[in-house]
């Protein structure tokens, strides 16, 4: 039932139709920007032509001088309406506009004074009349859950999460140029795929009815990237959409974006200087030439090299205890809670490894050559085959990223995933013999990358929540409205 804010509009919306107007417009070409509208006056002045369009976000009554503040994705710029000075149809319009409304606005600009740039309006239409008012309070904890519900109402009342999301879009832009610069061609591999693979983690299942299978939504797109490596394609990669059915947090949602990129005749070394190279170009990107971002309390500045630390030497350094030591490894996860005592040594120390080094590590940082078991799919360390060649880049306690070394020997990786496989649930790894059969007919030695985008774009805009640099965050569903139409109580 519409309340009392949607009865005006909708009568200010049936004035308009009376008088022979759509109150929903139609198209409306040749506009510009609310930033270019100012450049001009800048350059050429009063009385500048100028046709513009967007949302409106302020409206100020002098009797019959309006001023409404018209908002599109460059900016803002006041608009003014003058009684004396318009048509008698011109000023219905006005007189029929709402916060939230969509407008087109032609006229001069000049500036009023009060020193504002101003489009004098000669003539108006409306493009989208809101029935719904814009939210009073939108900003603050209390809102958050509402924000991301209704992303359309945070995009336009919040410029600075639509800010957000365009810097997203130019950080996508600039790593697609970067990455073509360097010969890698984009590629695009199976969403719904008969065996997850790739990655360690609980996949979502679908059903395709004409053949009768069970599907799976990617977890990672890696073992089709390396078939095409197989195949010839010597430098690939994917910008994928992939899916893990587990948990949500500030820095986890079931779906999210993944760089996945694979170079023929390299190593985990190569990926380093790709990794650094990439952030430290987005960086000046999003700053106009900077090196070093806000990101929460601290400075990060991505500028090459970045630090290279050994897995082994950081779990020394903030556990006190020394990889492979087992007594000492699972005393010290006893003292810190964590549970060892029927786990593998390796998970006990990659779960001790998180407790005291992670948070640890701010500035971009290369964590090197880890243990070798938790790395089935890398190829292991010249000389340490207790190790793999195997980095994750780290920045303000996040892994933003996964490299290897890859495996490329069919036999030394069927055994890996074979030992992996050994008493694990379905969340794990699973055995993918097409992929085995095609390493036989020969992969090249490679270097691959996995790069999270969604936890770099928040480093690059400051933005502590996945969700807030996610457009459509999973969220529980609303709650079915009770008697009365209250929400009802959760199950």
């Amino acid at each position: 039932m519409a309340n009392e804010y949607e009865e005006n509009r909708r009568k200010k919306a049936d004035a308009l139709r009376a008088a022979g107007l759509d109150p929903f417009g139609s198209r409306y070409p040749d506009t510009i920007g609310a930033a270019e509208a100012r450049r001009r006056f800048e350059a050429a002045g009063e009385g500048t032509p100028a046709r513009v369009a967007g949302r409106l976000t302020a409206l100020r009554a002098f009797g019959k001088l309006i001023f409404a503040d018209l908002v599109d994705w460059t900016g803002r710029i006041q608009i003014a309406f003058n009684k004396k000075a318009l048509a008698e149809d011109q000023w219905l319009r006005v007189q029929a506009l709402d916060l939230g409304d969509l407008v087109g606005a032609e006229g001069t600009l000049t500036r009023t004074r009060t020193g504002e740039i101003t489009v004098s309006v000669a003539r108006l239409e409306v493009l989208a009349k809101a029935l719904l008012p814009p939210p009073e309070k939108w900003h603050g904890l209390q809102d958050i859950e509402a924000r991301y519900r209704q992303r359309y109402v945070d995009l336009f009342a919040n410029p600075e999460v639509r800010d957000a999301f365009l810097a997203r879009s130019r950080i996508l832009a600039e790593v697609r140029r970067f990455l073509a610069e360097r010969g890698f061609v984009e590629v695009e591999t199976p969403v719904l795929q008969p065996l997850y693979g790739g990655a360690a983690a609980r996949p979502f299942i679908t059903h395709h009815n004409t053949l009768g299978v069970d599907l799976y939504l990617r977890i990672s797109p890696e073992l089709y990237l390396k078939r095409l490596l197989v195949g010839g394609m010597e430098r690939v990669y994917e910008i994928s959409r992939v899916f893990r059915n587990e948990g949500i947090s500030t820095r986890h949602n079931p779906e999210f974006t993944l760089l996945e990129l694979y170079q023929a005749y390299a190593d985990y070394g190569d990926m380093m200087e790709i990794v650094e190279t990439l952030l430290e170009g987005l960086a000046r990107t999003i700053s106009g030439g900077a090196t070093a971002l806000p990101f929460g309390d601290d400075l990060i500045e991505y500028k090459a090299p970045w630090r290279r630390a050994a897995y082994a030497d950081l779990l020394a350094e903030h556990a006190g205890v020394r990889l492979g030591d087992d007594a000492a490894i699972r005393a010290k996860a006893r003292a810190l809670g964590i549970e060892e005592s029927n786990k593998h040594l390796d998970v006990v120390t990659h779960n001790l490894f998180e407790a005291t080094v992670e948070d640890r590590i701010v500035q971009p940082t290369f964590v090197l050559d880890w243990p070798a078991r938790l790395c089935p799919l890398t190829k292991r360390k010249a000389g340490a085959p207790d190790l793999a060649e195997r980095f994750e880049p780290m920045i303000a306690g996040m892994e933003i990223g996964n490299a290897y070394t890859e495996q490329n020997d069919p036999d030394v990786q069927a055994e890996a995933l074979r030992v992996q496989l050994a008493g694990q649930a379905e969340t794990m790894a699973v055995m993918d013999e097409d992929f085995l059969e095609a390493l036989k007919h020969g992969m090249p030695p490679a270097g691959g990358l996995g790069i999270g985008i969604d936890r770099v774009v928040m480093l690059m805009t400051n933005q502590t929540s996945i969700r807030d640099v996610i457009l459509f965050p999973a969220l529980r569903p609303r709650p079915a409205a009770g008697p009365g139409g209250a929400p009802a109580e959760p199950a």
